[in-house]
């Protein structure tokens, strides 16, 4: 269940479409695949973008009260079954982020809605500590920020992932984290005793070095500078860090494929993966106005690369194809990726966190058993 606050989000519907506006990743805000009522804004002509500046959108934050915060999944082609996301939406804004289509669920657009109308999760810590305390839950890693990211802007004073580790931290409990934000630095203190237990491990995500790519990518996120200096930061302080290329775009960063795995090995990475390009569902249409937008000299190349490497359409959503692709172009990239890391040392497998550890909470009964201490 989702606690808003309606009234505080007419600002979004007075823009029109179709238009980049600076701070933001999408260009349009159609609603979702479930809404039975869509609606188009027409530029009548009155509309002078030289004279009016165009309205500055807000980003609210409303109240996700959901009852359990562990999602499970049992996808084949990821490694980890269990994962706690503190927010829903995210404000970095990066438009190709396959986390999107789930604003439909909460009859919002993937679009502007889903960078702009935030939900917190501020009884999260308190909710794992519950469920970590059921009855017999099985330790396993448990990864954060991996559908929208952990140390996104509201979380510097929302401190619910910090929240979150605490918890982790004071049973035992193993945690894998992926993040765009060099706001991880601040919960070092945490980490760094966690990794000493081998307990914990981080991955950064770079997708440009050019700071006014990144800028239009990812418009919120942490400069491509910063993410590296967090690499750093992790490496120096004990957790063992990796970097993500992550998304390759065809045609827009592809060719920065050595020189970030570079830049990320110098830091401390020790091991780094990568993903290609996911267009499922509404982000199909939400890329593609994009590139309009910010390459209408390459959309098209863009687009039939991506083809070529889903079978002729946009999205193949097979296990193991999903996030690599298949076809000669899919192959050159990975064939890139294995000899550079392999070169850099970025090689490191990823094994198993300790799981031995673990400390079951001790369930809340609301009063004191007859046996405490």
């Amino acid at each position: 269940m989702v606690d808003t606050d309606p009234s505080a989000y007419d600002i979004i519907d007075e823009r029109l479409p179709d238009r980049p506006i600076k701070g933001r990743g999408a260009v349009s805000n159609h609603v979702g695949r479930f809404e039975a009522l869509s609606g188009e804004r027409v530029d009548d002509g009155w509309d002078d973008p030289e004279r009016n500046d165009p309205p500055r959108l807000r980003t609210t934050v409303g109240i996700d009260a959901s009852r359990t915060v562990i999602a499970r999944n049992q996808s084949p082609d990821v490694p980890f079954d269990r994962s706690v996301n503190p927010y829903r939406g995210c404000e970095h804004g990066c438009v190709y982020c396959f986390a999107r289509p789930t604003h439909a669920y909460l009859g919002l657009s993937p679009g502007l809605d889903f960078e702009t109308r935030l939900f917190a999760k501020p009884d999260a810590p308190t909710l794992l500590r519950r469920e970590l305390a059921r009855p017999g839950y099985v330790c396993d890693t448990l990864a954060l920020g991996t559908n929208t990211d952990p140390y996104q802007p509201i979380e510097r004073d929302r401190r619910i992932t910090r929240g979150i580790l605490e918890v982790l931290a004071e049973h035992e409990h193993p945690v894998m984290i992926v993040t765009k934000s060099d706001l991880i630095i601040r919960d070092l203190d945490i980490l760094r005793s966690m990794a000493a237990k081998d307990l914990a491990t981080v991955a950064l995500s770079v997708t440009t070095l050019d700071r006014g790519l990144a800028r239009t990518l990812e418009p919120r996120a942490p400069r491509p500078d910063k993410r590296l200096a967090a690499i750093r930061a992790c490496a120096e302080a004990g957790v063992p860090v990796s970097v993500l290329v992550a998304p390759v775009i065809p045609a827009i960063n592809d060719s920065e494929i050595e020189a970030i795995l570079e830049a990320a090995a110098e830091a401390g990475a020790t091991s780094a993966g990568w993903v290609l390009l996911r267009l499922p569902l509404e982000i199909k249409d939400l890329v593609e106005e994009f590139l309009c937008a910010h390459f209408p000299d390459r959309a098209d190349r863009v687009l039939s690369l991506v083809r070529q490497t889903r079978g002729g359409a946009l999205y193949e959503p097979a296990w193991g194809k999903r996030m690599t692709g298949e076809g000669p172009y899919a192959q050159m990239i990975a064939q890139r990726v294995r000899l550079a890391c392999q070169r850099l040392g970025l090689t490191r497998r990823t094994v198993g966190l300790d799981t031995t550890r673990f400390a079951t909470p001790r369930p809340d009964r609301g009063q004191m058993s007859l046996f405490d201490d």
